[in-house]
């Protein structure tokens, strides 16, 4: 299992420059991969064109850049810009967000989202592959091929949790960039599904790219209730509420890693022998604790 780190979005006229240096730390520690979110802020893949270009080595995620707003050729376009401007280094994480926010804030229609990303899919990675496309779907048309250098590995990844999401990251995609998903819920629901889809595809095993909250400490009930609370949204979100449900936890406390450093490890290598392919560290706590213990498994 590699290890990667969740780069939190700095605000501010230095914001690049402090999340540079964060994924750039990272990269001194050892950390396999950076991975970048894409909310209200900094344009995630712009945002790793410029650091990727000023760190050397690390792969740089995203975690994950909404669809819905952008045709899938004029992402393929940006991606292949960006994974040249890196050397070849990126990961591109992609996802439907959730309907509050593609319909309330962007006006677009959230209907039939599983009909929607096999659409986008459907262009977005022969695009990615070098291929030129020809598709007519209910929602999307292409007929184009790109010119972009950059067409190759550029793994594609799906931010899935329900049934037919999960199928298409096996058989489609790349794999799945996960976010609040608990151990027992990833072992049960997640691996299963998205290895079987791979299968019957005829795909390689995919990524399973776990992202969880991850606190070294003594005081385990105190830091589960600061997850909850600095992640209180995510326990609102309904495909997020969905997974903690499943999980049979409250909120995103219950799926945080908590404990001393010989209970995170166990917790880790649950991950591990589970099928998570890498584990990325949303550190919230501050006394770097933390990151010295993760420094440990690299």
């Amino acid at each position: 299992m590699r290890f990667g780190l969740l780069i939190n979005e700095s605000r501010g006229p230095d914001a690049l420059v402090k999340m540079r240096d964060r994924v750039a730390r990272g990269a001194d520690d050892g950390f396999s991969s950076a991975w970048v979110s894409n909310i209200f802020g900094l344009d995630a893949l712009t945002a790793l064109a410029v650091i990727g270009s000023q760190v050397p080595g690390i792969e740089l995620g995203t975690g994950v850049v909404p669809t819905y707003p952008r045709h899938p050729a004029v992402l393929a376009q940006q991606a292949l810009t960006v994974n040249t401007a890196v050397d070849g280094r990126l990961a591109l994480g992609i996802g439907l967000s959730h309907q509050m926010v593609i319909e309330g804030m962007y006006g677009y229609s959230f209907d039939k989202p599983a009909r929607h990303m096999r659409e986008y899919l459907s262009v977005l990675v022969p695009l990615v592959r070098g291929e030129k496309v020809s598709f007519k779907g209910e929602t999307l048309t292409a007929n184009l091929g790109l010119s972009t250098p950059g067409t190759g590995d550029m793994p594609v990844l799906i931010a899935a949790l329900a049934p037919r999401m999960l199928k298409l990251a096996g058989e489609v995609a790349d794999g799945t960039v996960l976010w609040m998903t608990g151990p027992k819920t990833v072992a049960e629901h997640v691996v299963p599904a998205i290895t079987e889809a791979a299968q019957a595809a005829g795909r390689p095993a995919p990524r399973i790219v776990c992202t969880l909250p991850i606190c070294v400490t003594d005081d385990v009930e105190a830091a589960r209730a600061d997850a909850s609370a600095k992640f209180e949204i995510y326990g609102q979100l309904p495909s997020y509420r969905a997974m903690l449900d499943r999980e049979g936890v409250e909120g995103p406390g219950g799926v945080a890693i908590v404990g001393d450093e010989d209970a995170v490890s166990a917790q880790i290598e649950e991950l591990a022998r589970i099928g998570v392919t890498d584990f990325v560290a949303a550190e919230y706590s501050r006394d770097g604790r933390t990151r010295e213990f993760l420094k440990t498994l690299l």
